[in-house]
């Protein structure tokens, strides 16, 4: 088992992750995991752990996990949203085939808001987009 193990595990945590060197070079042959730094994803910050000193290969193998993660994390975002669509769509499905008259009463009103704050939001972007991408006359 200890070929397969990587030099690095991150432990995830909210908006980022704990560092630690995996080691198995030990007379006990045991595995080690010693704590080396904390990483926030959201502003890429990089703390090194107590006195630890980071190598250039410690900052490598951390900057490398750090950039995966942020693409994991925004691939996350878009499956959300297009998950949405697919609520949004059996919401309508529901609303015309299965709603009773409580039932839509006590969605009606906070539906509406939400979808006339989205709406709002997706008109701007898609102006600011379209002005941008004007020609300049």
């Amino acid at each position: 088992m200890a070929g397969d193990l990587p030099d690095y595990y991150f432990r995830i945590r909210e908006n980022g992750a704990v560092v630690f060197r995996v080691d198995t070079e030990n007379r006990q042959r045991r595995i080690d995991m010693d704590e080396i730094a904390t990483v926030n994803v959201k502003n890429g910050n990089i703390k090194p752990h107590g006195d630890t000193a980071l190598s250039p290969q410690d900052m490598a193998a951390i900057a490398d996990w750090l950039a995966a993660r942020v693409a994991l994390l925004a691939q996350r975002d878009i499956d959300d949203i297009h998950r949405a669509v697919d609520y949004l769509n059996l919401t309508t499905q529901w609303v015309q085939t299965k709603a009773d008259d409580a039932a839509l009463e006590s969605v009606t009103d906070p539906l509406l808001m939400a979808m006339h704050d989205l709406r709002s939001a997706l008109v701007r972007k898609k102006a600011e987009r379209l002005m941008k991408d004007a020609p300049k006359a």
